[in-house]
């Protein structure tokens, strides 16, 4: 057995074998199969421009599986000028053992960094105590501080207003009332700008932005990451299709050898799944119940069965391949033999019509919520420790 491994998610055969499928799609928005930067978003990037400049400090949500490709590359000029800090939502969705390295990358650049869950009190306290804590430099300068939320859409933006908005009606009872207090009195900010008081002494507000769509992407691959971390829901995962971004999946994981790790999966113990995610997020594990499913098995077994199922097909395809994953033919001759033992596993009828499109979104449902394998799709930069 001649099996090549690489530790990179950016390996030669992974990008062959996804240019091949994909052709030259373009992400971008002046033409190509996919267009989705309609003109209200480059009005409302403006309008975020404007915010920044009166901003005291940026909190930058972006999606801990893609901590770099889920940035605004746009807004980066106008950030990397201001106080900021990093937010790396859905942190429950990406592996531990990966996001220190991120961390530590970001430690590196003396950039503040905090993964979070938005959906999770306690997580999102500590971000807000990470933020007054980077505010107290200009606290004796400012008597009103500006707190400032950016970006793009399905990063958890929305989840931790949301989440800020309960911590600040908890602590200011009167916001509740009025939902979302407006921020006119602050200079220079106009009055349709709403915002959540998080502290009195000073008094520092959390503003929300509108998520908005980066025009265009740099390449495939960033394109591929962004529509398998649900990104694309903006679009519509069928603009990309399905089963290319399943394809893309089986790439990443083969050339990295996860589904070796999962060799004594099966003796884990039924806490270690759960029905729902940590975080709640747009995909439904609903989709994954069959029409009919077997007498007195609860929800939590049939996914968890589900789960070990398709970790042991993917296991034993790659365990038992001859070939070599860093070889584009090899790899994707693995890639359909392992859509062949994921129908299998998910239990989908031969016959059925579009077979591969029911495999792919499954295999999608499991992977996004975090039931597959946490997963960090980006490969850490490497930091230079010369002096």
């Amino acid at each position: 057995m001649a099996i090549g491994r690489s530790s990179s998610s950016g390996s030669s055969a992974a990008k062959a074998a996804v240019k091949k499928a994909l052709g030259e799609m373009g992400f971008n928005s002046s033409g190509g199969a996919i267009n989705w930067f309609p003109g209200h978003m480059a009005a409302a990037t403006r309008a975020i421009r404007d915010r920044l400049k009166v901003s005291d400090l940026i909190i930058e949500v972006r999606d801990s599986r893609i901590p770099l490709s889920s940035v605004n590359a746009d807004l980066q000029p106008h950030l990397s000028k201001k106080r900021r800090v990093i937010a790396l939502n859905k942190k429950d969705l990406a592996n531990p053992n990966v996001m220190h390295k991120w961390t530590h990358y970001f430690d590196s650049r003396n950039q503040d960094c905090l993964p979070i869950n938005a959906h999770s009190k306690s997580s999102v306290k500590k971000l807000l105590d990470l933020v007054e804590v980077k505010l107290k430099e200009v606290i004796s300068r400012e008597p009103t501080l500006l707190v400032i939320v950016v970006g793009v859409p399905n990063v958890g933006k929305s989840a931790l207003i949301n989440s800020i908005h309960r911590i600040a009606s908890s602590r200011f009872p009167v916001q509740e009332k009025i939902k979302r207090a407006t921020v006119g009195p602050l200079p220079g900010v106009t009055q349709d700008i709403a915002g959540f008081k998080i502290t009195h002494h000073p008094s520092i507000y959390v503003l929300d932005t509108p998520g908005v769509l980066v025009p265009s992407i740099p390449d495939i691959e960033t394109g591929l990451k962004l529509a398998l971390a649900g990104w694309l829901l903006v679009v519509k995962d069928s603009v990309v299709g399905e089963e290319r971004i399943a394809q893309y999946l089986l790439a990443v994981l083969n050339t990295r050898g996860t589904p070796l790790h999962w060799k004594h999966s099966n003796n884990r113990r039924m806490e270690g799944i759960r029905y729902e995610p940590e975080e709640k997020h747009d995909y439904n594990l609903k989709d994954l119940r069959p029409k009919k499913k077997p007498p007195n098995v609860s929800d939590v077994v049939y996914i968890e069965d589900m789960v070990t199922e398709v970790q042991g097909a993917l296991y034993f395809s790659l365990s038992e391949f001859n070939g070599d994953v860093e070889n584009e033919n090899d790899l994707e001759c693995l890639i359909e033999q392992q859509f062949e033992a994921l129908q299998k596993a998910l239990r989908i009828p031969h016959k059925a019509l579009e077979a591969r499109i029911m495999v792919s979104k499954k295999f999608l449902t499991l992977f996004r919520t975090g039931k597959l394998v946490p997963f960090i799709l980006d490969d850490v930069p490497e930091v230079n420790t010369a002096s």
